[in-house]
C-alpha cells in the first residue's frame, strides 16, 4: 500500500508539470457541452434551459468514458521507455507501479466531473436534489470510473504501441457512448438498438446520475434511482471480475 501511495503521488505530480494533460479533462468537457447544449438542445427539448439536465450527466459520462482511455496509453508508453524496467529494479512491490496509476487516475475523473458540474451551473444547470445526493452521484461515476480502467490496462498491456491502444480502446468506447440515452432518449432510438440501449452499463450510470441530480421525475416510467445505481454497482463488480485479473496476468507478463 506504501508503495502504492508513493507511485500514485508520482503519477499525480507528473500530471501537473505536463498541465497538457489535463486538456482532456479541463478544456474538452467544456467544448462539448457548449457543443450539444447549444446545438441539439433546441432540437431535442425544445430549449437549452430544458436539455440541461438531460444531458449534462451524459456529457459527464462521456467525458469519463475517454479520459479513462489514458491510463492504458501511459502504461504502454512507460512500458516502452523501460520506465518499468526501472521500477523493477527499486525494492518495491511489483503491482506498485500498476496501482499507483489507477490510484492515481481518480484525479482526473474528479477534475473532469467538477469542471462539467461547474460549468454547467454557470450556464443555468440547477440541481433540485439534497447535496448528498449529488456527491452520491460523484461518487458513482468515479467509481464506476476506476472500473472501467482496468479494461484500458488490460489493453495497454496486450497493444504493441500506445497508438494500438487508443484505437482498440476507442472501438469499445464508441458503441458504448453513443448506443446509449447519452444525448437523445432511449425511447426515440429504434427498437433493435433500444435493446442494447437497456442492457448497456452506461445507460444505467447516466441515468443514475440523473435522478441523482434532478430526482426520479428525470427518469422513465417504472424506473427508479435506487434500481438504477444497483445496476451501475453491478456493472462495476463484473468489470473488475473479469478485467482485473486479466489487467494484472498481463502485466505480470508484460513486465
Amino acid at each position: 500500500m506504501k508503495d502504492t501511495l508513493v507511485l500514485a503521488k508520482r503519477n499525480v505530480i507528473k500530471m501537473f508539470r505536463n498541465p497538457e494533460q489535463f486538456i482532456d479533462v479541463s478544456v474538452q468537457p467544456i467544448i462539448m457541452t457548449v457543443l450539444f447544449v447549444y446545438i441539439f438542445g433546441g432540437a431535442v427539448a425544445g430549449n437549452t434551459q430544458s436539455y440541461l439536465p438531460f444531458v449534462i450527466p451524459g456529457i459527464i459520462v462521456q467525458t469519463i468514458m475517454f479520459t479513462s482511455l489514458t491510463i492504458g496509453v501511459n502504461l504502454n508508453t512507460d512500458i516502452q521507455k523501460g520506465v518499468f524496467d526501472r521500477f523493477r529494479s527499486l525494492p518495491i512491490a511489483r503491482s506498485a507501479p500498476l496501482f499507483g496509476a489507477v490510484l492515481g487516475d481518480i484525479i482526473r475523473h474528479t477534475i473532469a466531473t467538477g469542471v462539467t458540474l461547474v460549468f454547467a451551473v454557470i450556464i443555468g444547470f440547477r440541481f433540485v436534489t439534497p447535496w448528498y445526493d449529488v456527491l452520491a452521484a460523484i461518487v458513482l461515476i468515479v467509481v464506476f470510473a476506476v472500473s472501467l480502467c482496468w479494461v484500458s490496462v488490460f489493453i495497454g498491456m496486450l497493444a504493441r504501441s500506445s497508438g494500438a491502444v487508443q484505437g482498440l480502446s476507442f472501438l469499445i468506447v464508441f458503441p458504448l457512448t453513443f448506443g446509449s440515452s447519452t444525448f437523445v432518449p432511449a425511447s426515440t432510438l429504434p427498437d433493435w438498438l433500444q435493446g442494447w440501449v437497456a442492457i448497456n452499463p452506461v445507460t444505467h450510470v447516466i441515468e443514475a446520475m440523473r435522478g441523482l441530480f434532478s430526482g426520479e421525475a428525470a427518469l422513465a416510467a417504472g424506473e427508479t434511482v435506487g434500481g438504477q445505481v444497483l445496476w451501475v454497482l453491478a456493472s462495476c463488480v463484473v468489470l473488475v471480475a473479469v478485467f482485473f485479473p486479466l489487467a494484472t496476468w498481463a502485466y505480470r507478463r508484460k513486465i
